[in-house]
């Protein structure tokens, strides 16, 4: 096997364990094993993989309240996000910040956020860094199309635009913007299209095939890493859950969300793809969801024998000490 056919099985196991790691996380919410609200990625996966594939590992990334992909694709411990999910010590914000706010700062991931639109500053001012250290990083944002509207994504984008920073706006249309239909919430049909205001490239690609986002990640990348400033990525995707685990999604169609499923799975369209080019076998194939499986009940064991915080640790890490 070449190191192609190796690196597109790489990028497929990624994306059956964020697959695995969200269909896990949605039955142990419903059990009652984690706390709070949960927001799953079923459905984008090409998104993730497609675009954190082209990352180093000294690359920035923040991302949003569903972004559990993102968090993977780019190396986050899985022991440590399902701890952060239980509200154990042992996770990333040691119980505290929950599956909103998970974050690991020794891979470049500056957080993911409860804040819709949240993470278009913090990447902004992450890509200033990097012109001011004069490296070759690259930050990437990953928003949805409801935070499109927002206004910190005009002063995010305009910022990057009249300083060239290196910066990747990764809005990833998943069609709604919690119960909002993105046709009806949008002055245009394609949210690439803003990038012409900001002077800076727009492209919009479908965003369940994961080469073709692969294909215009790495050119923005290129481009931002040459100095050339920022571009503006739209991923159209679908969630196939509800916005939030126990949504009744009173907002559209069963039969949407099956035609979805059916005719436009990211995993399974790569599966098909990989498959016949003699790439993945069913023997093959069949292992890689083992393997994945393996890891998570791993994770889930660590998680279910870390301890929860101690009462008296409610304000530590919270404030910096001067």
């Amino acid at each position: 096997m070449n190191q192609r056919d190796q690196e597109y099985l790489s990028y497929y196991r990624k994306m059956v364990m964020i697959r695995q790691f969200d269909t896990l996380a949605g039955e142990l919410f419903a059990a009652g094993k984690i706390p709070g609200f949960i927001h799953l990625s079923i459905g984008q996966e090409a998104s993730a993989v497609g675009v954190c594939s082209c990352l180093r590992a000294d690359d920035y990334l923040t991302t949003t309240h569903r972004g559990h992909g993102h968090m993977i694709t780019k190396g986050a411990d899985l022991k440590k996000m399902v701890a952060e999910l239980f509200g154990k010590k042992t996770g990333y914000c040691r119980g505290k910040g929950g599956s909103m706010h998970i974050a690991d700062f020794s891979l470049g991931i500056l957080g993911a956020n409860g804040v819709v639109g949240g993470g278009l500053p913090i990447i902004t001012g992450a890509g200033f860094s990097i012109k001011m250290r004069k490296t070759d990083q690259v930050a990437v944002c990953f928003f949805g199309d409801g935070a499109s509207n927002r206004g910190t994504v005009h002063e995010a984008m305009n910022m990057a635009s009249i300083w060239k920073l290196p910066v990747i706006f990764v809005v990833e249309n998943n069609q709604y913007a919690s119960t909002t239909p993105q046709s009806y919430a949008c002055s245009v049909s394609d949210i690439s299209i803003r990038a012409t205001a900001y002077n800076m490239p727009g492209t919009s690609v479908d965003g369940n095939n994961l080469l073709k986002v692969r294909e215009v990640t790495l050119e923005a990348v290129q481009r931002a890493r040459k100095g050339e400033g920022p571009s503006l990525i739209e991923n159209k995707t679908y969630r196939f859950r509800g916005h939030y685990e126990g949504d009744p999604q009173a907002y559209r169609a069963e039969a949407e969300i099956a035609a979805w499923k059916n005719n436009n799975d990211p995993v399974k369209r790569f599966a098909d793809y990989l498959s016949r080019k003699s790439i993945l076998t069913p023997k093959l194939n069949e292992q890689i969801w083992d393997e994945v499986e393996a890891e998570l009940r791993d994770a889930v064991t660590f998680a279910d024998e870390s301890p929860l915080p101690d009462p008296q640790e409610a304000l530590e890490d919270l404030f910096v000490n001067r």
